[in-house]
């Protein structure tokens, strides 16, 4: 049965080994992560986007090397013991999120990542929702999912994406959508948000709205959109 859903962004940053200096500007968003997570059950299906569709399960650890440090993540808490193979295998961005948000809050919990390709239109989309959630009714005991994906990247002039103006109202819809539990609104969103297709996922698997929605964080730092917050099914 789905109890809950956690919503919380794909951003390295968010690992205080690859934020450096900037570690404690972003400690609010680390906050606002842990009380996103708190409550979950001990079972979570991770919802993301990645160059195609795949589903990965435990036991595996990641590596944030490829993004400056290596940091090891894992999808289960006994992934990194000594008695486990330890190897770190590649693993899309959506992954190592969603296994360094499981390691660092909820270290007890064991997640399995369905990786969706950013080249799902909508109507795809909303259908694997659709499906996924009637995966999750299926199984026994109680599940958590964690939707694990980022708004626009083009926020600021600094931004990876460069500097767009008309995604800052983008931006602020997507926000709005997610912090009020707007799913039907989900699926409007253009491509030119990074986590467009978890998104649609997310309002498939709620349809027709969630019961209801928290917003624990909301903001750019670095010319992406993030947003953290929770959804009651």
């Amino acid at each position: 049965m789905l109890t809950a859903i956690a919503l919380v962004p794909s951003a390295p940053v968010m690992v205080p080994e690859l934020a450096g200096g900037a570690a404690d500007e972003l400690a609010d968003l680390r906050a606002a992560v842990a009380r996103c997570v708190h409550g979950l059950p001990d079972r979570w299906v991770a919802v993301g986007v990645g160059p195609s569709d795949e589903v990965l399960t435990p036991p595996r650890v990641g590596t944030f090397a490829g993004y400056g440090v290596d940091v090891r993540v894992a999808l289960s808490p006994d992934d990194l013991s000594p008695d486990s193979a330890g190897d770190p295998v590649e693993m899309p961005l959506c992954a190592l999120a969603a296994g360094w948000v499981r390691g660092r809050f909820a270290a007890h919990a064991a997640a399995e990542v369905r990786v969706f390709s950013a080249e799902h239109d909508p109507d795809a989309a909303l259908a694997h929702g659709r499906r996924l959630r009637a995966l999750i009714d299926e199984a026994d005991g109680d599940i958590g999912v964690l939707v694990v994906a980022d708004g626009c990247h083009t926020l600021t002039p600094p931004a990876p994406g460069g500097y767009d103006p008309e995604s800052v109202p983008v931006q602020a819809a997507l926000d709005d959508a997610l912090a009020t539990g707007a799913a039907a609104a989900l699926g409007r969103l253009p491509r030119s948000v990074v986590g467009r297709v978890a998104y649609q996922v997310l309002a498939g698997l709620t349809e027709p709205a969630p019961a209801g929605a928290q917003e624990f964080y909301r903001g750019a730092p670095y010319g992406v959109g993030y947003f953290a917050g929770r959804w009651t099914p």
